[in-house]
């Protein structure tokens, strides 16, 4: 699909608080509520808007470790791998890559005992690096209009 401009500022303010009503989003935009809704509706049959979320705040439930792992698989072990990722409630994001290793994951964790057993159970499937997350510089960056 072809995103005009309007559709791109649709998006912006969508991106920004997905919460907000069609007239909200209409005035700020300069078209009519049921005109921003036929476009979001035209964009979420596209398969450009994917869905809409409840953000969750790690340490308020519980998580004080974020943690980006890389892991370079040993060798057969990386589709067995790709099945069990799926498995694990601490990971939230999972990148297949390239270069030395072969996955990034970026999970959260209760506490460095967590990260232990998190840690023993990729070492099954090849060798791991870990970062503890400081903070967070840039999150949920949106998607800029391509220029």
């Amino acid at each position: 699909m072809q995103l005009d401009s309007l559709n791109w500022k649709i998006l912006q303010y969508l991106q920004a608080n997905a919460r907000q009503s069609n007239a909200e989003i209409g005035r700020e935009v300069g078209i009519s509520s049921p005109a921003v809704s036929e476009r979001i509706k035209k964009m979420e049959d596209a398969g450009v808007i994917n869905g809409y979320h409840t953000e969750v705040s790690p340490l308020e439930v519980g998580y004080q470790l974020t943690a980006i792992i890389t892991l370079r698989a040993f060798m057969g072990k990386l589709k067995p791998f790709l099945n069990k990722v799926k498995t694990f409630d601490e990971v939230l994001n999972c990148y297949r890559i390239t270069g030395n290793e072969n996955i990034v994951l970026e999970v959260i964790l209760k506490d460095q005992n967590h990260l232990e057993i998190f840690i023993d159970q990729l070492i099954n499937y090849g060798e791991t690096k870990t970062q503890i997350v400081l903070s967070d510089v840039i999150k949920n960056a949106p998607i800029l209009q391509g220029k």
